[in-house]
């Protein structure tokens, strides 16, 4: 490009490139290109011979006279390009046939071409034309690779070779037909999972039933220990299983709807007792026992099944208390105090009378104590936590002062507890 004309002008590669044409070629410049000729068909010493021309004749003037021109000398014009002898009958590319016919001149495979060894050679009709193969442009005159991977050829992973490129897929996904997009792989018809596979886009996920973990390989379930979790997942005892875990209860107990809890089994309702018909069967937490008839031992005679009396009449009978009630109950090992658990009253008032309530004998461990909640009443106080299995006898005692009458005497409740093993 001529800044100074401000218009492109023709390069000669005859003169830029020596030795441009091979052997016994030779180089011909053309806008916009050069060719390769043959120097047998090219006379570079040909001159053009303009022949003789006849002289001008002019008729006379009508003054007389006449006007000569001398005749112009001979010219010998010299051809600014090379001339092509008289026997050649064919144009540059074409050689001519035995039958006189001009047939085209394959520069490629005769390999007469002057392509640049990083370049195809294509024959064309009276010539030939140097291309670059798939996979790589001409960049000046060598061809270069292009790299196909910048330009997003591949939906994924792309590995540039010369002349081509590659594509690959990352893990969990396949190469599709067209060899450049990449599809999910649904891992889950190889079934890699213990139990359950959900597949992701690239990958895929196990899970695990119920009861299950997954393990460190992903893929495996390994059972839950649930009973390690809590100390209170069942209220007994908790027996871990595959998958799942269950609670058992101690003798005298079954397990409630939950599941979890332990609930008393009455055995007096029933019928699983040993009790014979004259015993009674008395139900406590975790199990039960059989009461014997009720025994007044003299000089106390027996007034109702639960009951025993001393009479005031019967000497032996004044300093006792003057009636013995039996009562029976039971109480949960551990249960939390302080908690009211039995109360007492006087059943009969007298005018100017008033009561005094304690505990005469049975609580050698002072877990007991008796809190009078009136003047007629008072209640049993459970005042330290008590552990079972264990049967303690409490003799509750309620003594009537009357002033007026000059009268002191006393009443015994014999309470039974049984103190179950368990903490329900």
């Amino acid at each position: 490009y001529d800044r100074r004309a401000r218009q492109c002008i023709d390069v000669d590669e005859c003169r830029a490139l020596p030795g441009v044409c091979r052997g016994d070629m030779h180089c011909v410049n053309q806008n916009g290109g050069y060719l390769c000729m043959p120097r047998s068909m090219y006379d570079q010493q040909y001159r053009l011979e303009t022949p003789s021309l006849p002289e001008p004749f002019y008729p006379e003037s009508p003054g007389g006279y006449s006007d000569t021109f001398p005749a112009a000398p001979p010219r010998s014009v010299e051809p600014s390009y090379p001339r092509v002898r008289g026997t050649a009958h064919c144009i540059l590319g074409y050689a001519l046939a035995d039958d006189g016919s001009c047939n085209d001149i394959d520069e490629c495979e005769t390999n007469s071409h002057h392509c640049n060894p990083t370049q195809v050679c294509i024959n064309t009709l009276g010539g030939y034309t140097c291309s670059c193969t798939e996979g790589y442009w001409l960049i000046g005159a060598q061809c270069h690779d292009i790299d196909e991977c910048r330009y997003g050829y591949c939906q994924q992973l792309c590995a540039n070779v010369p002349g081509s490129y590659s594509c690959s897929c990352s893990p969990g996904f396949i190469l599709n037909p067209d060899a450049r997009t990449c599809q999910d792989v649904n891992e889950c018809e190889e079934e890699p999972c213990s139990h359950r596979c959900f597949n992701t886009y690239g990958s895929f996920m196990c899970n695990c039933d119920e009861g299950f973990e997954l393990a460190a390989d992903g893929t495996s379930c390994i059972d839950l220990d649930e009973c390690s979790f809590s100390d209170f997942l069942c209220q007994h005892r908790c027996v871990n299983a595959p998958g799942s875990f269950t609670c058992i209860c101690p003798p005298g107990y079954y397990v409630y709807e939950d599941g979890r809890s332990c609930e008393d089994i009455n055995e007096c309702d029933t019928g699983n007792n040993t009790c014979t018909t004259a015993q009674v069967c008395f139900n406590f937490q975790g199990g039960y026992t059989c009461l014997n008839p009720l025994q007044c031992h003299p000089p106390y005679i027996e007034v109702s099944d639960n009951q025993c009396m001393c009479s005031a009449e019967v000497p032996a009978c004044r300093d006792r208390p003057f009636t013995i009630l039996y009562r029976h109950m039971d109480l949960s090992s551990g249960r939390s105090v302080p908690v009211d658990i039995f109360q007492m009253q006087a059943t009969t008032r007298y005018p100017g009378a008033f009561y005094i309530f304690q505990i005469k004998s049975g609580n050698e461990g002072r877990e007991f104590y008796m809190r009078q909640t009136s003047n007629v009443s008072a209640t049993l106080v459970l005042a330290r936590p008590i552990k079972g299995p264990r049967e303690v006898v409490l003799d509750l005692e309620m003594v009537t002062v009357n002033h007026v009458i000059n009268f002191r005497g006393s009443s015994i409740i014999r309470l039974t507890i049984f103190v179950s093993e368990h903490p329900f």
